[in-house]
């Protein structure tokens, strides 16, 4: 079947998963041992939205779970996350990925921008400083958006920056991950879908592919993606950096 995105998505994924000694293959899973992974990334799960679920990790993590090549037929997803929990081999919380699809991108890119978002650069650091000193520490930690990313852009309203959201590379591939801030009292005005589709587009012009995540509890965010026309691919878990303290697998 031909994906609805582009091939810098789909071969980074599939990259990513499938580079090591293939363990375990059925339709519904694949499990892969590497020993190229990031320190942080020992273990990481993929779902797509039909449901398939790959799983990379590394030799250690694969001997404390008991798995190893030549697994009987009738391994399941529901078997990995039960060795998980029994083994106290905790995951972070899901990410949703969001991209545009190829369609959907041309779209974008033919859309007359708003007259009033633009982009935001080092010369706006007064009017920037001023936007975060409105927002609350947490939700300038949930967004991790900065002046010094790779793009930024901002919507203005009453003559002041409302809502900003900034890119920078992902992995070192042409992929530009996306985080987004609006205001408390400018939400809900569509501000953020317009910021989204003017650094989407920004980022496809430079031959990036915007990235969007957000956990998939937070459906404000959920919808703010979709609103923006952002497909969902799949969601993305890796191991808690300590192995032990974060949510349940």
């Amino acid at each position: 079947m031909i994906s609805q995105f582009s091939p810098i998505i789909e071969a980074y994924w599939h990259d990513l998963f499938l580079t090591g000694d293939l363990i375990y293959q059925d339709d519904l899973l694949t499990m892969v041992v590497s020993t190229t992974l990031q320190p942080d990334r020992q273990l990481m799960l993929r779902q797509s939205v039909a449901g398939r679920l790959w799983a990379v990790m590394t030799p250690d993590i694969a001997s404390q779970l008991g798995l190893s090549a030549g697994l009987q037929a009738g391994f399941s997803e529901a078997l990995l996350r039960q060795r998980l929990q029994q083994t106290e081999i905790r995951l972070y919380g899901a990410d949703q990925l969001f991209y545009f699809s190829a369609a959907d991108q041309q779209a974008l890119l033919q859309q007359a921008p708003l007259a009033h978002v633009r982009q935001l650069h080092a010369e706006d650091a007064a009017l920037f400083a001023r936007f975060q000193a409105l927002a609350s520490e947490q939700d300038l930690d949930d967004a991790y958006v900065e002046l010094d990313h790779w793009a930024v852009f901002g919507a203005f309203a009453d003559g002041q920056l409302v809502c900003a959201a900034s890119m920078y590379p992902w992995d070192g591939k042409k992929i530009a991950d996306t985080g987004v801030l609006t205001l408390p009292d400018y939400r809900g005005a569509g501000h953020a879908r317009g910021v989204i589709r003017a650094i989407s587009r920004y980022a496809c012009e430079q031959g990036y592919q915007p990235q969007y995540r957000c956990q998939t509890d937070n459906l404000a965010s959920t919808a703010l993606a979709k609103a923006a026309g952002l497909d969902l691919f799949g969601c993305w878990q890796v191991i808690d950096s300590a192995g032990t303290n974060g949510p349940d697998a």
